[in-house]
């Protein structure tokens, strides 16, 4: 499932609900109210999926999607900046404007605020993690004339992502939407979830956009692939692998070599039923591509892959991370084979436990038996090359590599921002409160830990305003991906030190905090806030724990605003409104982390 958007063209999305009114038609789990969150779009807080502001069945909801760049009200009010624009097709006629023969139409807001790769789900209050498991969830792309789905055109904005070039935008010969996701089944061949496993629930197999174990055909090209981790509670750490045949000179030699990994080749374990002891019956050869959008986001720079800080994968993604990568396949003969590989070991819903040896995955030294080790490592994808005539239009991600060409520059605060910002703590754990609930957030180091409460207002920045939003926890073996709605952030400092080079160019609406070596304790985040005061959540996207309830609201406020926005409180017969309450420290948010927390120099102008 697919929706195709473009800057400049508003959508109404009307969202029917035709579930079954019998909930014990369920199969179960999961619930019949639904409530959807484009993630993480521009918009309005009444169509952003507030987790309380759900409807029924035989009801229906208008969300109102505008897509405009953030910063429409005060950057490039005028339009005039061609790179903030909307890709049309010569002649079309838009809300009575025609496209004119450069196929874009101009928009205000700051380019540098464009997105690429979306996705939008189901939200429902404590029954996220079982609706979304269900199929309530479609990815969601969005075009730009940065972005335009067309390699061919070359007016010094487009930049010719691989896409094809058929038609003026949105071409997907050569960009492809990827969904991972685990999951299990039971006897019957229906969909298994426990509802029980507070932790996290786990599915036994890894399924790529539904389907188990698949391939896809692709051309001896570049590609791109739009990864998102659709999960409920796995993360993933994936690798890309081509493999070489028993006669592949440079596998022998590695397999000669006892198993010591050369620069690019993975020789696992050998059969004891090779021709020889030195021959491996497979091997496999590490390939380099780019990532070059992170979130929603496309980068300031395209960063190769493998590299030292990520010797053999992407870095661990947790749920809802999106990741865009650029793979070329030119060069490969037809039938060649590559394959998309997990190396990350779950053994609890909680968090992942371990990155294992490429090596040992690929070979016979890991079993993946659900037994003795877990059964989504492994290879989950295969491609297989075919012949191809045509012309590569697309793009080098190399020529955007550090210290060369720019894709979008991030807009930096600056120390005059950070100086000033309001600083915020969040500290994710796991403690039963008063309703019994085990994962809680703790806000700006008052010593509470909180279950949710859609009535209680936890943070209330203001437009126009940067904070500073330091986010906590990871210990005890649990990993939290915090997904903060309406607007992405910069990350200043992950465990303490400067982020690694992926997330250094980008921007992030999702931040993992947990024990891994990618990942760490804590990540210190520079967030701006623009248009669209209302109400919106941050929780742990890792959806059993936000349904358990690690979830907390938070109101975009107008500067001066006293009065909260109050409650809904939907029912079969309409919306009900309750009274809404401030945490203590909602206005001014953790005075003892800003005395504390050192800036960081040379980062930022």
């Amino acid at each position: 499932k697919l929706l195709m958007a473009r800057y400049g063209e508003t959508i109404l999305f009307r969202h029917h609900n035709a579930l079954p009114i019998d909930q014990a038609t369920n199969n179960g789990f999961g619930t019949h109210t639904i409530s959807t969150h484009e993630h993480n779009g521009h918009n309005p807080a009444e169509s952003d999926g507030f987790a309380g502001a759900y409807f029924y069945p035989g009801q229906y909801y208008d969300y109102r999607w505008p897509m405009v760049l953030a910063g429409h009200d005060s950057i490039n009010t005028a339009a005039s900046d061609k790179r903030a624009a909307m890709p049309c097709t010569p002649g079309e006629v838009i809300d009575k404007v025609t496209c004119p023969a450069t196929g874009t139409i101009q928009v205000p807001g700051d380019y540098r605020e464009t997105m690429s790769t979306h996705w939008f789900h189901d939200h429902m209050l404590d029954f996220t993690a079982q609706n979304v498991y269900k199929g309530n969830a479609a990815m969601m792309n969005y075009y730009s004339a940065i972005d335009r789905g067309n390699e061919e055109i070359n007016d010094g904005v487009n930049l010719r992502l691989p896409s094809g070039t058929a038609k003026s935008w949105g071409n997907r010969d050569y960009d492809v939407n990827l969904v991972v996701a685990d999951k299990a089944w039971d006897n019957t061949g229906q969909l298994k979830f426990n509802i029980f496993n507070t932790d996290g629930f786990l599915g036994d197999r890894a399924t790529v956009n539904w389907e188990y174990k698949p391939f896809l055909d692709v051309r001896a090209r570049s590609y791109r692939f739009r990864i998102l981790n659709g999960s409920v509670s796995r993360f993933f750490k994936l690798a890309l692998v081509r493999e070489r045949p028993l006669t592949d000179a440079q596998c022998v030699a590695a397999a000669k070599a006892k198993g010591v990994l050369g620069a690019t080749i993975v020789a696992p374990a050998r059969p004891a039923t090779s021709v020889t002891p030195a021959e491996p019956s497979k091997c496999y050869e590490k390939i380099t591509y780019h990532m070059i959008a992170n979130d929603g986001n496309i980068m300031q720079h395209a960063i190769p892959f493998p590299n030292a800080a990520s010797p053999d994968a992407l870095p661990e993604q947790s749920i809802a991370e999106r990741f865009d990568i650029i793979v070329n396949f030119a060069g490969m003969p037809a039938g060649t084979k590559l394959y998309m590989v997990n190396i990350l070991e779950h053994t609890t819903g909680a968090g992942p436990a371990r990155y294992l040896p490429l090596a040992d995955v690929l070979g016979t030294k890991y079993k993946n038996d659900g037994v003795n080790g877990d059964p989504v490592v492994g290879k989950i994808m295969e491609f297989r090359v075919q012949n191809y005539t045509g012309t590569d239009f697309s793009m080098k991600p190399a020529d955007y590599e550090e210290g060369k060409k720019q894709m979008i520059p991030l807009n930096r605060p600056t120390q005059t921002e950070l100086k000033a910002a309001v600083q915020r703590t969040f500290n994710f754990g796991k403690k039963a409160v008063a309703d019994t609930q085990p994962w809680t957030i703790e806000t700006d180091s008052t010593g509470v830990a909180l279950n949710a409460d859609p009535h209680r207002i936890s943070a209330a920045p203001t437009t126009g305003a940067t904070e500073i939003w330091h986010i906590k926890g990871g210990t005890g073996g649990w990993s939290h991906p915090v997904h903060v709605h309406f607007e992405e952030g910069q990350i200043l400092y992950r465990n303490g030190v400067a982020p690694p080079i992926w997330e250094k160019y980008a921007r992030k609406d999702v931040y993992r905090i947990g024990a891994l070596a990618d990942t760490g304790g804590s990540v210190d985040v520079a967030i701006r806030f623009r248009e669209f005061a209302g109400t919106y959540v941050e929780h742990c996207h890792n959806t059993q724990h936000e349904d358990k309830a690690m979830l907390l609201r938070w109101d975009l406020q107008n500067p001066g605003q006293t009065q909260a926005i109050n409650t809904p409180m939907p029912d079969w017969d309409g919306v009900k409104y309750d009274p809404s309450t401030y945490l203590s420290t909602a206005k001014f948010g953790d005075l003892a982390a800003k005395k504390k927390f050192v800036l960081p120099a040379g980062l930022l102008p």
